[in-house]
């Protein structure tokens, strides 16, 4: 197994402390370039993945984000912004991060080096074989999310990860792994920058294409996000006026009855 982790690599700038703001910037936008081709370059991996996930949601199944640091708090967001988005239940993706919710916004010493804690988290939501585990870590030598895989493994969970060196310990017990190559940061060993883009990334096409795949998208229009705001009532409306050709007075009618994009255009349709 290969231990060398290119993201804890020296970075390829040097006495950043004397440069200016704009050469700041503009390597580190220089840096970001290569993200997108670096998930380009896996995409055959992230299709594997979502395909393996797929079936299991649809059957009611649940997919479990695991992380520490910046990457329990990725799957955290992902899957935070997947119920008023979609209009599923907050109960359909669940991600979890060593340390417990405090973690999420202060570091909890050790709290990635515990090997069994992932497990308790997750079997506290009663995981199941229906369900399915992707695990985060930009190292891909995270205890916290390394004995999570593995104990669900055991368990006869299909389980996925997104790590960001080659040959790691956790992509050897995934299922379906995917590696994002990004390579040395801006600032030495600081993976929060372009492999905590890659993983964002990575977790938009993942949780997206789930989503769409699940019926939750029509042509390109999100029909089943919670109406919680007044500028989502408003775009609801702007969606029914476009969808079904009508003003937006009547767009608006129909949305205040229906409560729900899917429910009006269904109603109108049903005319």
């Amino acid at each position: 197994m290969n231990k060398k982790k290119t993201t804890e690599s020296p970075s390829n700038y040097d006495n950043l402390d004397t440069k200016s703001v704009m050469e700041l910037i503009t390597a580190i936008n220089a840096e970001d370039y290569s993200v997108a081709q670096t998930i380009k370059e896996s995409l055959g991996q992230i299709e594997k993945l979502i395909l393996a996930a797929l079936p299991k949601m649809k059957e009611g199944g649940r997919l479990f984000y695991i992380g520490a640091g910046t990457s329990g708090r990725l799957g955290i967001l992902d899957a935070s912004e997947i119920p008023p988005t979609y209009g599923v239940g907050y109960d359909v993706v669940i991600g979890l991060i060593a340390g417990g919710d405090i973690a999420i916004r202060k570091a909890v010493e050790f709290a990635e080096d515990d090997t069994q804690q992932a497990w308790k988290d997750v079997t506290e939501y009663s995981i199941s074989s229906s369900d399915f585990l992707i695990g985060i870590a930009a190292s891909g030598e995270t205890p916290y999310v390394l004995g999570g895989l593995q104990a669900a493994k055991e368990k006869g969970i299909a389980t996925g990860c997104i790590v960001c060196n080659a040959n790691s310990g956790i992509a050897l017990i995934a299922d379906y792994p995917i590696e994002l190559l990004t390579g040395p940061e801006f600032v030495t060993g600081s993976t929060r920058m372009k492999a905590g883009t890659a993983q964002k990334m990575a977790l938009n096409m993942i949780s997206t294409s789930l989503m769409i795949q699940l019926g939750k998208v029509k042509g390109n229009m999100m029909i089943e996000m919670q109406l919680s705001n007044n500028k989502l009532w408003k775009r609801a409306a702007d969606i029914l006026s476009h969808e079904l050709q009508i003003s937006q007075q009547a767009a608006q009618a129909l949305v205040q009855k229906h409560k729900s994009i899917k429910k009006a255009i269904k109603a109108f349709q049903s005319k």
